[in-house]
Parts: structure tokens; C-alpha cells; sequence
């Protein structure tokens, strides 16, 4: 059995340029769609958060604007988000074993981009996952996590690496560019990644190098589960 580790960030909060706190978190969809493909491949799947801390879904996320318009959608996605177990007592992500895990995920929202990307001890996670040879993936803003991780000389471990993750153009597009203190996709291009993003906007779109999967925003959620599902079927 594949047994994959959820690594969602445990942030209620993102803090802005002015100093402020943004009320965020994950992106629900962004959790509630993989969890639903990975345990229809017959996953085993885990939660875990820095601390053990229960998550925080960003109410925005709920919004029936980013469900097609459908409120009975968005409401579906609460329903299952409520109904995962794991969810409200996940595993402490200091206290995870590589070992015991075949892939890692992280889900985007604004949350990851004020703990997972400024974790240490998340990076040397990563690094272990990737020594290991075994896939890395984040979608939307959950590159944003990738940050911390760095090769034995310093330098950004995926550095030459080929990589997406929410564009200037989606994050402007929602208005939340000029409020922030970063973006992510300019700290992937200035830590050396060849970031890629999709010829239309919002558009689904994956990128695989190596063991490092990414997808662009919700949109790719789906799309990157299932080349994972895909992948680790066929190695």
C-alpha cells in the first residue's frame, strides 16, 4: 500500500507587507480534491501540521465563486473536509519518519507562506524525502513550503530545477500582490528554480522534474494527484 503524508500548514493567519494578519490558512479545495484521489487509489493517507496543530481552512475558500458558482459544491467540500478524522487530530510534522512514507504533499493557501516557508526543520524533511528519491509535491501556493529546503552547500535544494506554483498574474488578479511582503512565484525564480505557469490563466497545469511534482493553483489540484496516483503506480 502507498501511504502518503499530507503536510498542511498550520497557520490560521497570513501577515502582510503593513504588518497585519490576513485571516487564511489552507485552500480547501486544495485539500478536500487530493485527499478524494489519493484515497480512491487506495492511499493510505496521513495528516500532519507543525505541532500537531488542528488546521485552519481559509474561509474564502468556501466562497461558491471558486466552486463554478455552485454553493451545493462549496457546502460538499466543508461536508468532506468535516468528515476526515485526521483532520482534527493530525501527526506533529516534527515527528514524522520518512521511512514510513512513500510521497509527501502540501496543499497551497496563504497559510504555508507564514510557517512551512520559514520552517528549518520542514526543509530537512524535504531533503530527507528527496535523498530517499521520493516524490515532493505542492500546488498553488504550497511551493511556497519548498523554500526551507537546501542542498549541503546552502544553495536551494531544487535549485535548477523546473517548477510552477501561483503566478504574479493569478496572485494580482485576486488583489493580493501589492499587500504582500513576497510572491511566490518570485522567490522560486530567485532561489534559481525555472519556473513555468500555464499559457492562460487559471488554466491546470503540472510540472514534473525528478522526484519534485508542482501544480500551478486549484485548478491543478486534481491533475497533480493524479499524475502522482499515476506514477507511483507505475515505479
Amino acid at each position: 500500500m502507498t501511504h502518503v503524508l499530507i503536510a498542511v500548514t498550520g497557520a490560521d493567519h497570513w501577515t502582510l507587507a503593513d504588518g497585519t494578519r490576513h485571516p487564511s490558512g489552507y485552500w480547501p479545495e486544495e485539500l478536500s480534491t487530493p485527499y478524494h484521489v489519493f484515497a480512491d487509489a487506495g492511499f493510505a493517507i496521513t495528516l500532519a501540521t507543525p505541532g500537531g496543530v488542528k488546521p485552519t481552512a481559509d474561509e474564502a475558500g468556501f466562497n461558491p465563486e471558486y466552486h463554478g458558482g455552485s454553493s451545493e459544491e462549496a457546502q460538499r467540500v466543508r461536508l468532506h473536509l468535516e468528515s476526515i478524522a485526521a483532520r482534527h487530530t493530525p501527526l506533529a510534522l516534527e515527528d514524522v519518519d520518512v521511512a514510513g512514507y512513500d510521497l509527501v504533499f502540501v496543499p497551497g493557501g496563504w497559510g504555508p507562506m507564514e510557517d512551512l516557508a520559514v520552517s528549518p526543520g520542514f526543509g530537512a524533511l524535504l531533503r530527507r524525502f528527496t535523498e530517499a528519491g521520493k516524490p515532493v509535491a505542492a500546488v498553488c501556493h504550497g511551493p511556497a513550503a519548498l523554500l526551507p529546503a537546501r542542498a549541503g552547500n546552502g544553495d536551494w535544494l531544487f535549485r535548477g530545477r523546473q517548477v510552477t506554483g501561483f503566478s504574479n498574474v493569478e496572485e494580482h488578479a485576486v488583489g493580493t500582490a501589492p499587500l504582500a511582503k513576497w510572491l511566490v512565484e518570485d522567490r522560486l525564480r530567485a532561489e534559481g528554480g525555472h519556473y513555468r505557469s500555464a499559457p492562460e490563466d487559471w488554466a491546470e497545469f503540472v510540472v514534473v522534474d525528478g522526484n519534485l511534482y508542482t501544480g500551478q493553483n486549484p485548478s491543478s489540484a486534481r491533475a497533480l494527484a493524479e499524475r502522482l496516483v499515476h506514477d507511483t503506480a507505475s515505479s
